[in-house]
């Protein structure tokens, strides 16, 4: 018997659904806005849940209803003859998508969608199917499209991407990266080439999940052979029989497929490391963790005899690919890879280590290779020319780019740099022939400052500030303390260019700093964090792009610090104040300390470390208190004689002062502007507003006490005589807190004393 179904897919990928579709023998197809209507018996949709590697659900469409409002989408469900769909021990869920005027709550909407259900079923029953929302028997689809609603059965039961190999510990865009990298694969005619035995490599292949979908399909894989749990099997008319021969018939293809490939060995011991004259896919990657993760999904997946993970980075693949038996070999090879851009946000150096290592690849392939490359944000610039196939697909979150090369790189700029270790030197791939220049000016500065923090005994420091013009960047070393002991990172901010400079050259620029610069100082590419500086109207205020924290621990004078080297534009640690910190601690023994505009309490580490009598922590931002606590524990301080508090400064001033707190020391390290939701309607300018501040200040100051005051803005210019008229004495201190690794900057903040004047 006929049935209609539909095929969800990711959009831009209709018509190659389409065509997978009839590959499995289903004739009628109809390719629409997201996906595929068919029309074929129960086995052939069994089949293509089974053999899909394109479609992301498979839906039996049971009818189209009134959705003009609830009472007539309930009706109209109730008419469904729900007892010759649902199997009797069928547990079910509802999902709805979409809304109309009347139906604006899918939650309503699949509430009444099961009443309707669970009443029909009771009416010709006399039992209603129980509710199940996390693993259902039977999910039941409804789409409300203006005043009609779609009601089908996921045939498929959950995702078809989400595949076996996958570890309960992959992260929820795993399965995404399935469906894309077997969609790369598709449009780059993987099938074709496997037809004239072609080799296949991965030059930055992270976690695996490309190389299993590319051996998959060479050996005759069903992606969904080894699932447990399908959608059809909570239909009445659900065949069994019909299905387990579906099952054998794909347990047969795979065997055979395995052993075509990697001959009967490769069968009897699909766990073994695979041997050279067996192997046809290749991974690299410079990640050991990944390594790791990568092997384990080939392993889960049946086909470790035929697909080989190693450790390479694009300066050993060159010799990698010719030393390799199987790419050597091959009369034609796919190199293919998920860039997977914008997930990984938070690693541009790595994303960049691998776009490198990707073009080396493709460079050192055989001509009539096929080279392919997914959600990539520069290869194409990289290679020189323009690919003979551009597709995208899906949309939001989920687009990507898929983009297809039949010739070789022609347009890459390589460079030399000397290794930090003394090794070999590095090529490195680079967009700006001026890149060379940057990469030498690093290396001396990087050695000179190495040698200077040695001797300082100095762990976390700035190596470069712009000293090229054309390369705007600030570079800073931080290396890892406690559980991260052992542990390099660089943090690379890129000051916004002029707009006298081209957009486009600039980012070139800093995606050749970030790919320079790892080589250089010796850090992995993943230990590498940058973020974009964009000055605000106010002057040195700066955002940046959201990105996922990467908390750490680093040392400073023997003081534990903790540290997000990527989820916030300051990592909590201000490298310029070094001086300033110490100062503060110089001064503390025995005082009462406060600390206002507290960040993450750094200073109030040292005034403790110092010897202060007590400390009081004040901030307006409830997370850098939390940290600030955080890092006075770890340094061994907490207890009543150290309070944190949740405040705005200026009110928390007013408060202090008619409550007759008194301080002997106060730093005050304020932001340049603020326009925080917090702070009400009013605003924080430190130019304006660091008068009121200070004489507020001034009265908390015990009779001999002293403030040290500080601020980033490099035009700030203190009101001398404004402040003398009220008793507060300012002395610039600015040239003595200045550290010698800012030297260069001399302007990067202002600082002063502020004491109450002699009467």
């Amino acid at each position: 018997m006929e049935l209609e179904f539909f095929a969800s897919c990711l959009s831009g990928l209709e018509q190659a659904l389409a065509a997978e579709l009839k590959s499995f023998g289903i004739e009628r197809v109809r390719p629409l806005g997201g996906g595929v209507a068919f029309f074929c018996d129960a086995e052939a949709a069994m089949r293509a849940c089974l053999w899909s590697r394109l479609a992301s659900r498979v839906m039996l469409v049971l009818g189209r209803v009134n959705a003009g409002d609830a009472d007539l989408l309930y009706a109209g469900v109730y008419d469904i003859a729900w007892e010759d769909v649902l199997s009797d021990d069928a547990t079910m869920a509802v999902r709805a998508h979409g809304t109309n005027d009347e139906l604006r709550n899918t939650r309503f909407t699949a509430l009444k969608v099961k009443d309707a259900i669970a009443d029909r079923m009771r009416s010709r029953r006399d039992a209603r199917p129980n509710v199940d929302t996390s693993a259902p028997r039977a999910s039941i689809d409804v789409r409300i499209r203006e005043r009609r609603a779609t009601i089908s059965l996921d045939f498929s039961g959950e995702a078809l991407n989400h595949r076996t190999y996958l570890a309960p510990d992959d992260k929820e865009d795993a399965a995404l990266a399935c469906s894309l990298s077997a969609t790369a694969l598709v449009l780059g005619g993987w099938g074709d080439m496997l037809q004239k035995g072609s080799a296949f490599m991965d030059p930055a292949c992270r976690d695996g999940v490309m190389l299993v979908e590319a051996a998959w399909m060479a050996c005759d894989r069903a992606p969904g052979l080894d699932r447990k749990r399908w959608g059809f099997t909570g239909w009445s008319q659900f065949d069994r029989a019909a299905w387990e021969a579906l099952l054998e018939e794909a347990h047969e293809r795979f065997e055979a497929g395995l052993a075509r490939i990697g001959g009967e060995a490769a069968v009897s011991d699909r766990d073994a490391r695979p041997e050279a004259d067996r192997v046809r896919f290749v991974g690299a990657t410079t990640s050991s963790p990944l390594i790791s993760r990568a092997r384990n999904h080939v392993r889960h997946a049946g086909v470790r005899a035929i697909v080989s993970v190693e450790l390479c980075d694009a300066q050993e693949m060159a010799g990698f690919i010719r030393d390799h038996k199987a790419l050597a070999h091959a009369h034609m090879t796919m190199v293919a890879s998920n860039f997977d851009a914008r997930a990984r946000a938070d690693a541009p150096a790595h994303v960049q280590a691998d776009e490198g290592a990707f073009v080396v690849a493709c460079s050192a392939m055989r001509d009539g290779s096929r080279f392919v490359a997914l959600d990539a944000q520069d290869v194409r610039a990289r290679f020189g020319n323009r690919p003979s196939q551009s597709s995208k697909v899906g949309r939001g979150r989920v687009e990507a780019l898929v983009e297809v090369f039949d010739e070789k790189p022609v347009g890459s700029t390589r460079i030399e740099i000397p290794d930090s270790a003394g090794g070999a030197p590095h090529k490195v791939e680079v967009f700006e022939a001026a890149t060379e220049q940057f990469a030498a000016r690093l290396r001396k500065v990087f050695k000179e400052r190495r040698k200077w923090a040695s001797r300082a005994g100095v762990s976390c420091y700035r190596i470069y500030d712009s000293d090229l013009p054309d390369y705007a960047v600030a570079i800073d070393w931080y290396t890892g303390a406690n559980d991260a002991k052992g542990n390099d990172y660089l943090h690379i901010a890129e000051y916004a260019p002029p707009a006298s400079v081209d957009a486009d050259k600039a980012r070139r620029r800093f995606k050749d700093v970030l790919a320079v610069a790892p080589l250089v100082c010796g850090v992995r590419p993943d230990h590498v964090f940058s973020k974009t500086r964009i000055r605000e109207k106010g002057g040195g205020q700066y955002r940046n792009a959201g990105q996922r924290s990467y908390v750490t621990s680093v040392l400073e004078n023997g003081h534990s610090f903790e540290v997000d080297l990527a989820g916030r534009l300051d990592t909590g640690l201000f490298l310029d104040h070094r001086v300033t910190r110490e100062l503060v601690g110089s001064k503390a023994e025995g005082k009462r300390f406060l600390n206002l505009f507290a960040y993450t309490g750094t200073a109030s580490v040292y005034a403790a470390a110092g010897g202060a009598r007590s400390t009081v922590t004040v901030d307006l931002s409830q997370t850098y208190l939390d940290w600030a606590e955080r890092n006075m524990a770890a340094n061994g301080f907490s207890g009543a004689d150290h309070k944190f508090e949740k405040a705005d400064v200026m009110r928390w001033i007013t408060d202090a002062r008619r409550s007759g707190r008194r301080f002997d020391l106060v730093f005050v390290d304020p932001p340049t502007f603020s326009n925080s939701k917090a702070m009400g309607k009013r605003t924080w300018d430190v130019q304006r507003d660091h008068v009121e501040l200070l004489i507020g200040v001034s009265r908390l100051l015990s009779e001999e006490g002293e403030a040290v005051f500080s601020c980033n803005l490099r035009s700030f210019k203190p009101h001398v005589e404004d402040l003398a008229k009220y008793g507060v004495e300012i002395e610039d201190i600015s040239a003595s807190t200045i550290p010698e690794d800012f030297a260069r900057t001399p302007k990067i903040h202002k600082c002063y004393l502020v004491r109450r004047a002699e009467a």
